[in-house]
């Protein structure tokens, strides 16, 4: 009979970290860690040394734990709006199963222990970006320009482009132009990706109070942004191979992936569906993971 509470205490526990996990959003963060990796060998000219692996496997660890932190500290803020949103709904800070004094103490211990192991192991310049990335996303976006203006998303995806230049600088010690183009991707990649959830998620915004742009300026002119978007977006994909970044099997790949990103951004201009609309932010993921991918192939053809 005594062994009843005490198998519990485990569970619990379990429960407990598992919502803590979730603070982090683990999806979004594979996506940072994996841009950032990018960067990294992209920077290192032929297969990485042992020294260099240790290196990038210390880097990524270290953006990890500070992305994490962000995340983390952007479902305190953004509590009361994730509480009036199916999307978020069910984050434990908008249910009530963390208080705002944990969540923010683990985002503190995460952010401290990342940042200092990118300064001490890595070096301070990525440790000083990374952190102004931190500050960029959690401040900057979540608390200034995601409540006043729909162009948050544009103005904050600064902060989303950072990772390959994190990953550049971790590896380098510069930032280079190479690392600015591949930021200037992720950058205009972000408002058609990020517009095409908001489009069918458009009631859920409304009820948020959040100034996105299919609320504040409709669904027919969010469209033809996100076309228009992807049409630049096409034009800086290509970029790495004028630069002489990457090789044929880049340049195929950046041609064919953003054919298809544009093809669905018209589609959806021309004729408005739900369904049209996850399957064109479903396809920005694709896109931009295997566009990325790519880039990683061609560097060792």
């Amino acid at each position: 009979m005594s062994a009843a509470p005490t198998s519990t205490v485990p569970v619990a526990m379990l429960s407990t970290w598992r919502q803590f996990h979730a603070l982090t959003k683990p999806r979004v963060i594979q996506l940072i860690v994996f841009c950032a990796l990018i960067g990294m060998v992209l920077a290192v000219p032929g297969v990485p040394s042992w020294a260099q692996i240790q290196l990038a496997a210390t880097a990524c660890f270290g953006i990890w734990l500070v992305a994490g932190a962000a995340a983390a500290f952007n479902c305190v803020v953004e509590q009361r709006i994730d509480a009036k949103m199916k999307r978020t709904a069910w984050r434990p800070t908008a249910k009530g199963q963390l208080t705002n004094m944990q969540t923010l103490s683990f985002s503190a211990v995460l952010c401290a222990a990342g940042s200092a192991l990118l300064y001490f192991w890595v070096n301070p310049l990525t440790m000083w970006l990374t952190f102004a990335t931190f500050v960029g996303y959690a401040v900057v976006y979540t608390v200034i320009l995601k409540p006043l203006t729909p162009q948050n998303i544009v103005i904050g995806g600064a902060s989303g482009a950072m990772p390959p230049v994190l990953g550049w600088a971790a590896m380098t010690g510069v930032v280079s132009p190479e690392a600015l183009i591949l930021f200037l991707i992720i950058f205009l990649w972000t408002p058609p990706h990020f517009w095409a959830l908001a489009l069918y998620r458009v009631e859920d915004y409304r009820k948020s109070g959040l100034p996105m742009l299919p609320v504040t300026h409709g669904s027919e002119f969010t469209r033809l942004q996100i076309l228009l978007y992807t049409f630049v977006l096409f034009a800086a994909c290509l970029m790495p191979f004028m630069m002489r970044m990457s090789g044929w099997f880049y340049l195929v790949s950046a041609v064919l992936l953003s054919i298809g990103f544009c093809g669905y951004a018209f589609l959806l201009w021309r004729e408005y569906s739900d369904a049209l609309a996850r399957k064109t932010f479903r396809f920005s993921l694709i896109h931009l993971s295997l566009l990325f991918a790519a880039l990683l192939i061609d560097h060792y053809l």
